[in-house]
């Protein structure tokens, strides 16, 4: 259950209407902008804002050479390179005698720091032309963040919408319905799968452990992580991959005199066993157990079936062993049978209601029974759906450049 459902702070209604007037000033601003470029010319400005660039690449490359005493075959290269960009300016060229100007005031025999401040007082109607269309842009960026701002906070309240919903639905639950009768089976198949593989682990070979645990990866229900390729390689290989995984980590913990007495490639066993012993010492039957409270129908449905295909290779039915039971007859403690069980859960109870239940009484804490009690939770539902309904209507009415 996310922060939100916990027992929201924040007023939704209030951050909804923060940002719809950040998202309509950045509209206004991007409106006053675009106005001020129109009133020139989108063509005329680009070819000043060019024209511009290009000189001040110029003063960028040569002032503080070209300042003062500097070299004077350097100072006559500069004053060649305005002179040039002068002469093949447009004619049309808005402001076009500003560049003029600025070229005289460049070509003296000597250039002050007096000189760079005239110079860069006659750019200024240049520099104010420049600025619209920076202005512009600026106000593009803004408008656009103003938008995602909005956006991100549209995805966010569609994500508290959703637990809200869920906790007035765990609140509508019947809190004294009979989980017992999800809960049995399925703590029976959790008991009986983790018995028979714990059987398997220990008494297997290391070879058919991994080898079964690399079938798993066909079944993505059933999310045993795939056994690292130099172990497998390793069990393959040699003869003492068809010793139990238990075995193995004994071994791995000798030393290398002792181990020698034991296996044919004690460096081999020691690499691929011991550089793994994390991975093997923590193989277990979680990824065979069900949740509780259990997932929806469908989803249990679903990975009961697989869970079906992947215990039926280390577990059977029937266990002649048991006393009473004879060759063919089911065993009630097979994970199998339990397994059964609980798949039919959703199709012979009232699932969806005893799993309510269960949701109910596992998540629901003090603070949220006393939100949902006091109608809290049904206010801050209402509050973020209309907060919601706002933001869309804001980025509807100011779309995306």
């Amino acid at each position: 259950m996310s922060q939100h459902t916990a027992g929201a702070t924040d007023d939704p209604l209030a951050t909804a209407d923060s940002l719809i007037s950040d998202l309509e000033a950045a509209s206004e601003d991007l409106d006053r902008a675009r106005e001020r470029v129109a009133e020139v010319g989108e063509s005329d400005l680009q070819e000043v804002a060019d024209a511009y660039g290009k000189l001040t690449a110029l003063f960028d490359r040569y002032e503080e050479e070209v300042t003062g005493d500097g070299d004077f075959q350097t100072f006559i290269e500069f004053q060649g390179r305005i002179a040039e960009l002068t002469e093949n300016l447009s004619e049309d060229l808005r402001n076009r005698e500003v560049f003029e100007e600025v070229d005289d005031l460049l070509q003296q025999r000597r250039l002050t720091e007096g000189d760079w401040e005239r110079v860069r007082a006659a750019l200024e109607p240049v520099r104010a032309d420049v600025e619209r269309l920076e202005e512009r842009e600026a106000a593009r960026e803004a408008y656009g963040d103003a938008r995602f701002a909005v956006d991100r906070e549209i995805d966010d309240l569609a994500e508290r919408i959703d637990d809200l919903e869920r906790l007035e639905r765990l609140g509508d639950a019947d809190l004294d319905a009979p989980t017992g009768r999800l809960r049995d089976p399925i703590e029976t198949y959790n008991d009986a799968v983790t018995d028979a593989f714990e059987d398997f682990r220990r008494e297997a070979s290391a070879r058919e452990l991994l080898r079964f645990l690399e079938t798993t990866g066909a079944f993505p229900l059933v999310p045993f992580r795939s056994p690292p390729a130099d172990l497998r390689e390793f069990v393959e290989s040699h003869e003492v991959g068809t010793e139990p995984i238990g075995q193995l980590l004994e071994y791995a913990d000798y030393s290398r005199s002792k181990l020698d007495h034991y296996v044919a490639e004690p460096d081999a066993l020691k690499r691929a066993v011991a550089t793994q012993q994390t991975y093997l010492e923590r193989l277990d039957a979680e990824p065979l157990t069900v949740d509780w409270p259990p997932a929806e129908a469908a989803t249990l449905r679903f990975r009961a079936r697989e869970l079906t295909s992947v215990v039926a290779r280390f577990a059977d039915e029937t266990d002649p062993s048991v006393d009473g039971a004879s060759e063919g007859e089911a065993d009630d403690r097979s994970p199998l049978v339990a397994l059964r069980a609980v798949r039919a859960l959703p199709r012979e109870t009232d699932y969806e209601r005893l799993r309510d239940s269960a949701q109910a009484r596992a998540q629901l804490g003090a603070d949220e029974r006393e939100r949902l009690a006091s109608g809290a939770v049904s206010d801050e539902l209402e509050a973020c759906r209309t907060a919601k309904s706002r933001l869309e209507d804001a980025l509807e009415t100011h779309p995306s450049l």
